[in-house]
Order: structure tokens, then C-alpha cells, then sequence
């Protein structure tokens, strides 16, 4: 069947990440017959941690496209399209198949421990606490073929056709504001939802329908979870299961901290424009150096248990997007300035609410720092830690709190800046003194802030 085709290459489903099984096809950014060049988007691949782009690396032209946008759970290495070489006849692969492509296999059934995977490091990292393995699942019996003609022809809607076409700036605000993005009706291209979408949505107030006699109207609704949300789930449960965490906290003085801060940025003539984040991150880093144990993981390598203590602090930073929590990574903290840390941090929170992060970007780091001091309700909190890390840096909001004042006259009363932060700490790992000496090391640059520029 194959040879009764011109010369071909079929396109299979990429790996995009190094625990990716399977994907779900987003839209595709060529038609059947469209030239492509290397480095074009070929379609976007939809994986548990984002939405990517499917980069082709070879000249060509896209003969046709085997799996439409919407499919989904396409196993990795699946024919999805067929490519030729340019002067070739596109038509001659109207009748082309997947059975002319060699067949598709069915997508394995994902282990719990492999959608953890994605949220931290690779699986074959040999880390006792990275995703452990689970019993796989007995396989289901295929379903019969069917017989009756009460479908409606239509197929399963994957995630993305589930999820409405929305802007990152409109599902940014709909986070925000609570609102139900599937309920708002789009007024962009297509029926994209814009931002304006989002602001000017009001929710319905119109009576639920009586409910039939002798049943009461549900009182909820069961929204089903995202493959994401799952992987969350997963990895936090995992967490708490393996890592015997313990806390410390500590109040710290910010005072010093935002008068350099304001200097600094009132010197940048626009060049740069620093945050209470980029401070604590860099602080947190010095510690790391200061107590390496902290920037530390527990792994198993060839059934041996090792503690493995790393040389650069990889400092991955909570952030919150549309679709759940991301933890982006800032390599090498200790060696770079706050102007490159501000800038980094900037462009890694942006494409992970915009869910354009490479795996790379968010699979790793050695220690996590958490802050919510945004939001002006949030005095403290506690943090999980992210496996294989063995720490993680909770910070809540700044406070003006009454301290004795240090001028020599009178008893007085001045205003300091302060914030709580509290660490999580895995005790495999890390002992109690040492966490502490890491929280004072941590105070001390905070309340000093002139030592982050030595």
C-alpha cells in the first residue's frame, strides 16, 4: 500500500519532555500543502505541563495532516502528519492513511508517578523522592465496535476544545477574578476571549430549572480534573507521603531592604525595575552558599542513597498561571546580579502563564522560593516542598509593625518593615539546627542587604 505513495516521511507525535507518553494535538500552523522550513511550528502539542510548540527542523512541504486538532492521548511516536519534498505531488496523498503511515499503537496508561515527574525533574534522575514507580493498572478491555446509529458522529473533546480559545491576559484576569472562563462568551477572532471579555462578564441570575418531582436540584458541580491538576495532586501527596517535613520561621526586617530598593530603581533610568522577589531569591541563594546542605537532594543512584550537594543554586520560583501552579526555574543564582535575576524572572513567569515554558525550564532547581506577600491578607503560610529539593522558602506579606525606637532620647516608638518567611524542610536531608542556621543566614542578608551586591 505504502509504495502507490511518491517518496514520503511521516511525522510522528514528539517527546516533548523526558516523561512525555503521549499528547494531545492543539491547533495546527500548516495546512496540507504549505512549505515549511526549519524552525517553523509545525502544531501546538498540548502535554500535562503546557501547551508547546511542535518545531520542525527539515525543509519540506506538508503533504497532509493525519491527526486533526483535538485529538487526543496520541501516543509518542504515532504518525500525525506526512512531510515531501518540494515539486512533489500533494495530491497524490488525498487516499493516505494511518494504515499507510504503519499503523498507530494504543498510548500507554500514565502512571501516577509519572505525571509527577514533569512538575520537578526527569524520571531517570535516580532520586528516591523524584516519582516513584507504581503498579500499572490492569489493562481495559477495548470496547466493542459500534453497532446502533444513535451516535451523533461527533468525537471525544480533548482539553483544549473543552477549554475555550482565550488570551493568556483574558485567562490571567478570569483567574483573578474568579470568573468561569467556559461561561463567557467570546467577541474576538474566531470567538477568542478577550480580556474585555472577561471584564465586562456578569453571571447569570436567571432561576435553575425545577427539578422533577421528588428530587431536589443539585446543590454543586463536578468539574473534572485537569491532567495538570492531577499531576499537581500527585506531586503534592507524594511530597507530604516521602518528605518528613518540619518548619521554621522567622520575622525579618525589610526596612534597609526597600530603601535600596527604591535607590536602585530610581538610578535605573528605566533599564530595569526590581521587586521584593528578586531580593529574597538572591538572599536565598547566598544562604545556600552559606549552608550548602540545604541546597541539597536525597537520591537513590544503582541502590545506592546518596545526598547529593549541588555546586550552583537553582532557585525555582512559584507561579501561579491559569492552569495551576509552575515552578520556573532561575539557574545559577549566585553568580547573577539583581538586574539579570529581575529580568529572568519577568520572562519565565510570562511564558509560564502563557504555558510556552520548555520542559527544561521547569524540570530541575535546587531550592524553591514561594511568595505570596502580594496578597495583603497573608501574614504567614506554609509551603510543600518540591521533590527531589529539600527546601522551600514561604513568604508572606510585608507588615509596619511599632518597634522601640533607636534614637537616644525618649522611649519612643519607629515603624520597621517586616515579613514573616518561613522554611519547609525535608529532615531526610536537612536536621533542625541546620534549617535554622540557614533561616538566620537568611535574616542576616535580608536585614543587611548591601552584602548581595559584594
Amino acid at each position: 500500500m505504502d509504495q502507490a505513495f511518491p517518496p514520503h516521511t511521516v511525522v510522528t507525535m514528539p517527546a516533548l519532555s523526558p516523561t512525555m507518553t503521549s499528547g494531545n494535538i492543539g491547533t495546527w500552523q500548516k495546512a496540507a500543502g504549505d512549505v515549511i522550513a526549519p524552525g517553523d511550528v509545525l502544531v501546538e502539542i498540548e502535554t500535562d505541563k503546557a501547551q508547546m510548540d511542535f518545531e520542525f527542523q527539515e525543509d519540506g512541504v506538508l503533504a497532509k495532516v493525519l491527526k486533526d486538532s483535538g485529538e487526543k492521548d496520541v501516543a509518542v511516536g504515532n504518525p500525525i502528519a506526512v512531510m515531501v519534498e518540494e515539486g512533489t505531488d500533494v495530491a497524490a496523498f488525498e487516499s493516505f492513511t494511518l494504515d499507510d503511515a504503519g499503523g498507530e499503537k494504543a498510548p500507554p496508561a500514565k502512571e501516577s508517578g509519572e505525571e509527577a515527574a514533569e512538575s520537578s525533574e526527569p524520571a531517570d534522575s535516580g532520586s528516591q523522592t523524584s516519582p516513584s514507580t507504581l503498579p500499572k493498572s490492569e489493562p481495559k478491555e477495548s470496547a466493542p465496535e459500534s453497532q446502533g446509529s444513535e451516535s451523533s458522529g461527533g468525537r471525544l473533546q480533548t482539553s483544549l476544545e473543552r477549554a475555550p480559545l482565550a488570551s493568556p491576559s483574558a485567562k490571567a484576569l478570569a483567574l483573578e477574578r474568579g470568573v468561569p472562563i467556559k461561561k463567557v462568551k467570546g467577541t474576538g477572532p474566531g470567538g477568542r476571549i478577550t480580556k474585555q471579555d472577561i471584564e465586562k462578564y456578569k453571571p447569570e441570575t436567571s432561576a435553575a430549572p425545577s427539578a422533577p418531582a421528588g428530587s431536589a436540584a443539585p446543590t454543586y458541580e463536578d468539574i473534572p480534573a485537569s491532567s495538570m491538576r492531577k499531576t499537581i495532586a500527585n506531586r503534592l501527596q507524594q511530597s507530604m507521603n516521602q518528605n518528613p517535613h518540619y518548619f521554621v520561621a522567622a520575622t525579618v526586617s525589610v526596612t534597609k531592604l526597600l530603601k535600596l530598593r527604591q535607590a536602585l530603581n530610581s538610578s535605573a533610568d528605566g533599564k530595569y525595575k526590581l521587586s521584593v522577589n528578586d531580593f529574597l531569591i538572591k538572599a536565598s541563594a547566598v544562604a545556600c552558599k552559606k549552608v550548602p546542605a540545604v541546597n541539597s537532594s536525597w537520591r537513590e543512584i544503582d541502590g545506592q542513597v546518596v545526598i547529593r550537594q549541588h555546586n550552583t543554586v537553582d532557585v525555582s520560583v512559584a507561579v501561579a498561571t491559569p492552569i495551576g501552579l509552575m515552578t520556573p526555574i532561575v539557574k545559577g543564582v549566585e553568580s547573577l546580579g539583581l538586574s539579570s535575576i529581575s529580568a529572568q524572572i519577568k520572562d519565565l513567569g510570562k511564558r509560564a502563564r502563557d504555558g510556552k515554558l520548555k520542559p527544561e525550564e521547569y524540570q530541575g532547581g535546587t531550592f524553591t522560593v514561594s511568595n505570596m506577600g502580594m496578597n495583603a491578607a497573608i501574614d504567614r503560610f506554609t509551603a510543600v516542598i518540591n521533590p527531589p529539593q529539600a527546601g522551600i522558602l514561604a513568604v508572606g506579606t510585608t507588615k509596619k509593625v511599632a518597634i522601640p525606637s533607636s534614637a537616644e532620647e525618649g522611649n519612643g516608638v519607629e515603624w520597621d518593615d517586616q515579613v514573616v518567611v518561613t522554611g519547609s524542610f525535608d529532615h531526610k536531608v536537612v536536621d533542625g539546627a541546620v534549617g535554622g542556621e540557614w533561616i538566620r543566614e537568611f535574616k542576616k542578608v535580608v536585614e543587611n542587604p548591601l552584602e548581595m551586591l559584594l
